[in-house]
């Protein structure tokens, strides 16, 4: 159901003081890297060997619907305390497949929720998608698709890795697009690898100019896992995000997670070195103080004490399922992001 949220506005009046109210509807999305949710059955046209019982990683049915108990958890509870209920929109990546998207919105803790999804598979080698959860009663979709991120190596050789999904819809009565991306990571190093980052912002930029050119009136917020942070080039000189609202103008990209980072908020650790590569970015018009539809109100990360380890030199830092091929039987080796909209609602 749709939270309400009562917002008691005070003004000082000469005779005294006056009281209004104001009353919104929120709406929620989130996202999630999943740290490699695969089946246990092999699938021959991936390399997921290493991720079945009999696979390196050993990876068990036993092991596997504890990840599902885990992960469903953890999406039924993001923004609860502001919601009471588990997000409207969700954007995953690391899943294998439609089967275990569907085990996650079956399970006891999603069940309920009635949860829809949209997932292509991709070509990664490694056979990990992208896809989207969107709650029924809130989201209807009308269009989606999966976008190719054509990469090659220095011998010239095709590098196969994610898709970026766009999936269009009304959000209620408001149209709105997602778009929900993994971009390649840094493996070989930050600096070999960034330029397959760069060539994923500007296909982002491709996807996002081209929706606008059909209609530059509607609201497109892309999220996911982009393996930079928000102050790196694929940000700041492709996408050419913004951080902060004064100087943002009408056709521009706006961050919000670029606050949060220069404040020292992370999503994941590597080296003792926090990052936030787990973002949102949007187009200017989601910035509307609710007047117009739905408009930015807060995002954050979440990272409660049970999705952080306990103890040890890597205390406070995400719980994973595995550290390299140890079984740790943790979530994620990333926190979830999320991002609440609101609007005026008349009484």
């Amino acid at each position: 159901m749709m939270r309400l949220i009562i917002v008691l506005f005070y003004f000082f009046w000469l005779s005294g003081f006056g009281q209004s109210k104001k009353v919104y509807q929120i709406r929620s999305i989130a996202f999630y890297n999943l740290e490699n949710l695969f089946d246990t059955i092999n699938d021959t046209l991936i390399f997921d060997d290493e991720r079945t019982p009999s696979g390196v990683y050993r990876w068990t049915d036993e092991r596997y619907q504890k990840k599902i108990a885990h992960i469903s958890k953890v999406l039924s509870e993001i923004g609860k305390e502001t919601m009471g209920s588990s997000p409207d929109i969700i954007g995953l990546c690391e899943i294998e497949n439609k089967s275990v998207l569907n085990d996650l919105i079956i399970h006891e803790n999603l069940k309920k929720r009635k949860y829809g999804m949209v997932h292509f598979d991709s070509p990664d080698e490694r056979g990990i998608d992208v896809a989207l959860l969107y709650k029924k009663e809130a989201f209807l979709p009308h269009s989606f698709k999966s976008h190719r991120l054509l990469l090659f190596d220095e011998d010239g050789n095709r590098d196969y890795t994610r898709d970026q999904l766009v999936v269009g819809g009304l959000l209620d009565d408001e149209e709105f697009y997602f778009i929900v991306n993994h971009w390649p990571s840094r493996s070989g190093g930050e600096a070999k690898s960034r330029p397959n980052r760069i060539k994923a912002a500007r296909l982002n930029k491709r996807i996002i100019d081209s929706i606008q050119a059909l209609n530059n009136s509607v609201k497109i917020i892309s999220m996911g896992d982009f393996n930079d942070d928000p102050i790196d080039a694929s940000f700041k000189k492709v996408l050419k995000t913004k951080g902060k609202r004064k100087t943002m103008d009408s056709l521009e990209l706006f961050n919000p997670m670029e606050q949060l980072f220069k404040k020292g908020v992370g999503s994941l650790a590597y080296r003792d070195k926090w990052n936030l590569f787990d973002q949102f970015f949007f187009t200017a018009n989601v910035l509307s103080n609710g007047k117009e539809g739905y408009s930015y109100w807060k995002v954050g990360v979440y990272d409660p004490d049970y999705l952080k380890n306990q103890n040890g030199r890597y205390k406070g830092y995400p719980f994973r399922t595995y550290v390299g091929t140890t079984y740790r039987g943790g979530y994620a080796d990333h926190f979830p992001v999320y991002l609440f909209l609101i609007k005026h609602r008349s009484r």
